[in-house]
């Protein structure tokens, strides 16, 4: 994931907020967040992923112009080896966060993703299992790093057996 603009905006915090069942007024209440050790408006935990939303090519969403895919259905363009578990032996495993600042309302974010660690573990029934790491670094506009994401795919060998 390469975001180059991704705004923090009241209206999204809240409505991510409620999608959660977060019902802390820090999220939305600009007199309450004052009176806070923040400060300020931040945004609440796990708030960065949806800055899929700010990537124009994001492989889960359809392009301009194009049909979406909807649920049960092969999305244009992504096959079993690119994208997601597809049916193709992989899904996502774990994602962790280090929050190095809190993200306030009124940042412009940016992110990069690189890839990280990468392991193997016998498995089972699907023979080996292969662990990748995809970590993508959030910035604020001053270049500060405020958030680290860490997701954990695996795929396995072959298609694991019911025996």
């Amino acid at each position: 994931m390469a975001v180059k603009n991704f705004p923090i905006e009241a209206g999204h915090i809240m409505m991510f907020a409620r999608s959660i069942g977060d019902t802390n007024q820090i999220y939305y209440d600009a007199e309450h967040a004052a009176s806070t050790d923040q400060g300020a408006i931040i945004a609440p935990p796990t708030f960065v992923q949806s800055s899929a939303q700010f990537e124009p090519d994001y492989f889960l969403r359809p392009k301009i112009g194009e049909a979406w895919f909807g649920s049960g259905k092969t999305p244009t363009g992504i096959t079993k080896k690119e994208g997601g578990s597809g049916g193709g032996g992989g899904l996502h495993a774990e994602q962790h966060y280090v929050y190095h600042l809190p993200i306030q309302l009124g940042d412009q974010l940016t992110a990069t993703t690189k890839p990280g660690k990468s392991w193997n573990k016998e498995g089972r029934r699907g023979g080996k299992l292969m662990f990748s790491e995809s970590v993508t670094e959030y910035r604020n506009q001053k270049g500060e790093l405020v958030v680290t994401a860490t997701g954990v795919g695996v795929r396995t060998e072959h298609p694991a057996t019911s025996e």
